[in-house]
């Protein structure tokens, strides 16, 4: 089902840049942007993961610099029947962690100084659970896909807005001509698209991945406590996040509220504590 998506992903995601190269330079930028497309799809398979680590500066660690972390993730991941990631450390304050790599052969978990700073040893492992549930779902692929691409959308969209500040767009030649209402509308309805994708993508999974690390750290009660904690204080602690990739860490690293949160690309963490609370105690999920 999951490589299903992604090729589903992959398709939908190639359409809205093909379709942001047609408004902004017609056939010959419809071209453009379909080869484009073709090499981000490319590149997404098989690079992004190496991408999104080098953009939050995460570093590979060794065991003997960090047998903690080690040690809670191979046990995890022998539970779990999958191969021990790769490791990495992103330096910062704020607690959080996101694991990606496009299958679990060529998986790697990244972690915050912050968090280790922050939580238990028990708690940790429920964190490093949820990671490798998603790990284990083959999510990371797909969330992978969506934040590379949402990022081109957005590039995109900035192109149109400066295009039409400076009179670019569609060339004289095509028959439609320009059409800056059309323009407007990409500039607003491509960057929208590809949230709602990443939101569509990342809300159902991580309730899955809550659940599979619950399992795998064999208590749900310290992954609630791990999410209570490194949701207060990942609003109380800025972190330099980009908004394509923010549904890829556990907890979401932008701070907002109101309107903000109802296109918040993570469910609200109070469903999620109570979906886990449920997990002992009973109730309905």
């Amino acid at each position: 089902m999951n490589t299903f998506k992604t090729y589903f992903l992959m398709t939908l995601l190639t359409v809205l840049v093909v379709l942001a190269g047609d408004l902004l330079g017609g056939q010959g930028g419809m071209m453009m942007a379909f080869l484009f497309a073709i090499a981000m799809n490319f590149g997404s398979y098989y690079f992004s993961d190496k991408i999104v680590l080098r953009m939050y500066g995460a570093r590979e660690v060794t065991e003997g610099e960090n047998p903690q972390l080690y040690r809670i993730t191979r046990e995890l991941a022998q539970r779990g029947g999958i191969p021990m990631p790769k490791l990495y450390i992103i330096n910062g304050d704020q607690p959080n962690a996101f694991a990606t790599g496009r299958n679990p052969e060529h998986a790697a978990v990244a972690v915050t100084e912050g968090i280790q700073r922050l939580l238990t040893p028990e708690e940790l492992r429920g964190v490093i659970g949820h990671e490798l549930g998603h790990v284990m779902h083959r999510d990371i692929l797909i969330g992978t896909i969506a934040a590379t691409f949402a990022g081109a959308i957005t590039m995109l969209a900035h192109m149109a807005q400066w295009a039409m500040i400076f009179g670019g767009g569609r060339s004289r030649d095509d028959d439609e001509g320009s059409n800056p209402i059309v323009a407007i509308a990409m500039i607003i309805v491509a960057p929208l698209a590809a949230m709602l994708i990443q939101m569509a993508i990342s809300r159902s999974r991580e309730f899955m991945a809550d659940e599979e690390g619950a399992r795998l750290a064999a208590n749900p009660l310290l992954l609630a406590s791990a999410l209570r904690k490194l949701q207060m204080k990942a609003e109380e602690i800025p972190m330099d996040a980009s908004p394509s990739t923010a549904h890829m860490f556990i907890v979401n690293p932008l701070s907002g509220g109101g309107i903000a949160k109802l296109f918040s690309t993570h469910p609200p963490m109070e469903e999620r504590v109570a979906r886990l609370e449920a997990m002992v105690y009973g109730g309905t999920k």
